[in-house]
C-alpha cells in the first residue's frame, strides 16, 4: 500500500509564515492578499447565492441589497479560507 503524502507536503511548504508586525511591506501584503480573497469569495457566493425563484417578487433594490450583503459576507469571510495565507506565503519567499 503506498501512502500520497503529497497534500500534507504542500500544506507543509505554505504553512503560516510568522508575519513581523514591525514590517510595513508584510503588513501591506496581508492585508491586499486579504481583500484578494475577499474578492474571490465574493465572486462565489454571487454565483451561489442567486435567488432566480419565481416564488419570491423582485423589486428593484434586491440586486443592490443582494450585492452588498455578499460584499460584507466576503469581507467578514476573508483570511479564514487560506487562500489569503498561501498567497501571502508564496509572494513573501518569492522577495
Amino acid at each position: 500500500m503506498q501512502i500520497d503524502n503529497s497534500l500534507t507536503l504542500m500544506n507543509a511548504n505554505y504553512s503560516k509564515q510568522s508575519i513581523d508586525p514591525n514590517s510595513k511591506n508584510d503588513a501591506l501584503l496581508k492585508e491586499q492578499t486579504d481583500k484578494f480573497e475577499a474578492f474571490f469569495i465574493k465572486q462565489v457566493l454571487d454565483i451561489a447565492m442567486k435567488n432566480d425563484s419565481k416564488l419570491y417578487p423582485k423589486d428593484a433594490g434586491d440586486k443592490i441589497y443582494n450585492s452588498m450583503y455578499n460584499d460584507t459576507m466576503s469581507t467578514s469571510l476573508s483570511g479564514q479560507f487560506g487562500f489569503s495565507e498561501m498567497i501571502f506565503s508564496f509572494l513573501k519567499e518569492g522577495r
